[in-house]
């Protein structure tokens, strides 16, 4: 089978970095389809350690029948874990309901998750059932539950708690068996001291809680991601693409991601609009635009300050370890070569040659 190979617009106007001209899939760690899908877990595509872990923790409570809470920030797919644990599930060849609390109006969402009767209120000209009711026997995911009022809370604890409800204007109590996942972006914690979030309701939720990881902290997995959704869209779009202008890929695994999988999606979608082929054009400068601000100086980074930035952080959550598997090089997606090249050149130093496994102190001025 031919492997499609992928090109990234060349990055202008991104700090003119010295990479080579091309480079090759292999060579900024892009892999053919059927390695891709080695990589892939229940639709969750990735090889890092923190996925790793995500995947684990998955296997570990999808068996069970307990409540999962999902926290992560928007973006970082938690439906899509949600999703995952339910076919893992015993309960897989039941129904998967999902809801977005924060996308009902609060007036409506108790009818939402728990039905009325015909006349219960202005406009409910027929009987309805609720998620919960729909949810019977199978999965219930509710998206945002930080976002559900405080007079809602105290009948959502006792439908979770008790498995059983009543529908809007009705006195007949309807008990159910659903396996409920919760997530949410807030910190809800911090929602509990400030009395918008009952305690309760949060334990009751927090049985088995899993944090998804943002983009920022799973760099390693960007390039399998791109040629995920770049096999996607060129097959939506009846498109191929073939090599890659270098510093492309760099530039992505270097951004921050503020929106997660889903702004690399998005982007990804763009460059394969733009681009007819045979080269992909990813729209770089839609990212520069983004302003990196240092709290509270109203100091603007450049690209070279916020690329020093990320490296220097990335050297001290691995200790100062450039190679192996868990060192930096590997963690920023970069051969260990062109990483010390950058430290060079962006005034990186240290006191002691670095070898592989081994750690070395900053000096001064690298802090």
């Amino acid at each position: 089978m031919a492997h499609t190979a992928i090109v990234l617009a060349d990055p202008a106007g991104l700090g003119g970095a010295s990479f080579p001209k091309v480079v090759s899939i292999e060579d900024h760690q892009f892999f053919p389809e059927s390695e891709i899908s080695g990589h892939c877990f229940e639709g969750i595509i990735g090889k890092s350690s923190a996925i790793k872990k995500l995947r684990e923790q998955v296997c570990i409570v999808a068996p069970t029948d307990c409540t999962v809470l999902l926290h992560g920030e928007t973006g970082t797919g938690k439906e899509l874990v949600a999703r995952a644990i339910h076919n893992l599930s015993s309960r897989r060849g039941r129904d998967y309901v999902r809801m977005n609390c924060a996308a009902i109006p609060s007036g409506l969402l108790e009818s939402e998750l728990f039905g009325h009767e015909r006349g219960a209120f202005t406009g409910a000209l027929m009987q309805r059932k609720g998620r919960f009711e729909l949810a019977d026997g199978g999965s219930l995911f509710l998206d945002e539950v930080g976002d559900i009022s405080l007079e809602l809370q105290p009948k959502l604890l006792r439908a979770i708690q008790e498995q059983e409800f009543e529908r809007l204007g009705s006195a007949k109590t309807i008990q159910v068996d659903v396996r409920l996942i919760a997530a949410t972006h807030r910190d809800l914690p911090a929602m509990i001291q400030e009395e918008k979030f009952r305690s309760d309701l949060f334990y009751r939720f927090n049985v088995f809680p899993i944090e998804i990881p943002p983009l920022r902290e799973r760099r390693e997995d960007i390039p399998l991601l791109v040629n995920h959704f770049v096999r996607q869209f060129a097959a939506r779009m009846k498109r191929s693409y073939e090599s890659a202008p270098s510093g492309a890929i760099m530039a992505l695994c270097e951004y921050d991601w503020p929106g997660n999988i889903r702004e690399l999606q998005n982007l990804i979608e763009r460059a394969v609009i733009l681009s007819p082929g045979p080269v992909l054009r990813v729209p770089l400068r839609d990212l520069r635009r983004r302003t990196i601000a240092v709290p509270h100086t109203g100091h603007q980074q450049t690209l070279e300050e916020a690329e020093r930035a990320h490296i220097l952080r990335t050297l001290k959550e691995t200790n100062w370890v450039l190679s192996g598997p868990h060192g930096a090089a590997t963690r920023l997606a970069l051969h260990r070569s062109t990483l010390q090249f950058r430290m060079k050149k962006l005034g990186i130093v240290h006191r002691h040659s670095f070898e592989d496994g081994a750690s070395a102190a900053p000096e001064s001025g690298a802090q």
